[in-house]
């Protein structure tokens, strides 16, 4: 029997009825303006505060070190233009990051080196975690900024971001964390963490998509995002989006107050599925398998093509895909995989399937009944199966 499966929450998540029930009163009764001064406006003033306190309250940092953003692309990228043009006036060009860090980074530092910034990007190895002796070696009197993000958000390698941290403090270099698969999904603590700057986004974690937060340590003066109004103290103008700032607070409060359970679940129904898919034949887990987000499946089936593997499987009710969502157009094999070390012919084989707290054991059952006859079908109709086969003696 047909089973819907949703198993994409990397790439998106529902919104949750909290924060849905959270958002209509901005539509209906509190949708004025935050800077007017009469009532509707101060009561909208009043909802957005309260949201910034919430989210300041779940990462241990101030009100008043949360920018609210569109996203988490706009917060890396004001987080990591802000600080270069900061540095650069010390003389600071050099910045250090890693080789599969999302999009919204890497583009930003090659913007970047094009204008005179020399780029250091950190290899990740096979489990998907630097070395920590790699970025000791790698800081120099004038690196700016070190930018690693929180967890991957295809493979779902968890990095030692408190040691990193640690290293960027004993070192005077500020820390950026794009955490934009991690909040909601693992406790993060900006001030235990040594963490200085960090991206979040509100629809990874049921929250409504077009609005995210940068944490910004009030040490560091980032130049204005956006010139124009007064807003968010001056240094993005714009109208806030009310409605879905509330939204966001409500969505990662939920998160958070159910993060251990949650974690657990998901931990299980991950394994679940790594261990029922890894009886098929020729593949891998990537990524590390215990230092990894609850909720991520990444695995690699050699002489597949990862983008005929998801249309079988959205034929069966299985929503799922084979890395990001922000580059799904590509017909290029993942920099993730490539950065882990995995040939081209491999990384075109991927299949990521990302877990909520809605995802159930049956489901969980369900894909691991699907997914071995449908590798069986497309390696059946693949030349590049065939010659592996031949290869290795088995045809």
């Amino acid at each position: 029997m047909l089973m819907k499966v949703y198993a994409d929450n990397a790439a998106t998540t529902k919104i949750s009825k909290t924060a849905l029930a959270a958002m209509m009163p901005c539509y209906e009764e509190i949708y004025g303006n935050p800077s007017s001064l009469h009532s509707v406006g101060q009561d909208a003033f009043h909802a957005v505060r309260d949201a910034r306190v919430q989210i300041a309250d779940i990462l241990n940092c101030a009100p008043d070190e949360i920018y609210f953003t569109s996203g988490g692309s706009e917060s890396d990228n004001w987080a990591i233009k802000g600080v270069a043009e900061l540095m650069a006036k010390k003389g600071k060009k050099h910045i250090i990051s890693t080789k599969f860090e999302h999009h919204a980074v890497l583009h930003t530092l090659k913007y970047l080196e094009r204008r005179g910034f020399e780029i250091t990007l950190l290899d990740v190895y096979e489990n998907g975690i630097i070395h920590l002796d790699d970025l000791k070696n790698a800081i120099r009197e004038d690196t700016a900024l070190v930018t690693v993000m929180y967890a991957n958000n295809e493979i779902g390698s968890v990095q030692p971001i408190r040691e990193i941290g640690a290293i960027c403090r004993e070192n005077g270099v500020l820390f950026h964390t794009d955490a934009v698969q991690a909040v909601g999904h693992l406790p993060i603590d900006v001030e235990a963490d040594n963490i200085d700057m960090l991206s979040l986004s509100g629809h990874k974690f049921h929250g409504p998509k077009g609005v995210g937060a940068l944490y910004c340590k009030k040490s560091i003066r980032l130049p204005n995002l956006i010139e124009g109004g007064a807003q968010e103290r001056n240094r993005r103008a714009g109208t806030e989006n009310v409605p879905a700032i509330v939204g966001m607070a409500a969505a990662l409060k939920e998160a958070s107050d159910n993060l251990e359970e949650n974690m657990k679940k998901l931990s299980a129904l991950r394994d679940k599925v790594i261990d029922g898919l890894l009886k098929i034949p020729c593949s891998r887990v990537n990524g590390d398998r215990t230092q990894r987000l609850p909720g991520n499946v990444s695995m690699c089936f050699e002489g597949v093509e990862g983008e005929s593997l998801l249309l079988y499987l959205d034929m069966v009710g299985i929503q799922a895909s084979s890395g990001s969502a922000c580059t799904s157009g590509s017909l290029d094999p993942s920099h993730v995989l490539l950065a882990i070390g995995l040939p081209h012919e491999v990384a075109h084989g991927s299949l990521r399937l990302s877990f909520c707290e809605e995802n159930t054991a049956e489901q969980a059952d369900y894909i691991i009944e699907q997914v071995p006859p449908i590798i069986e079908r497309l390696r059946d109709m693949s030349p590049l199966w065939e010659r592996l086969q031949k290869e290795r003696g088995n045809a």
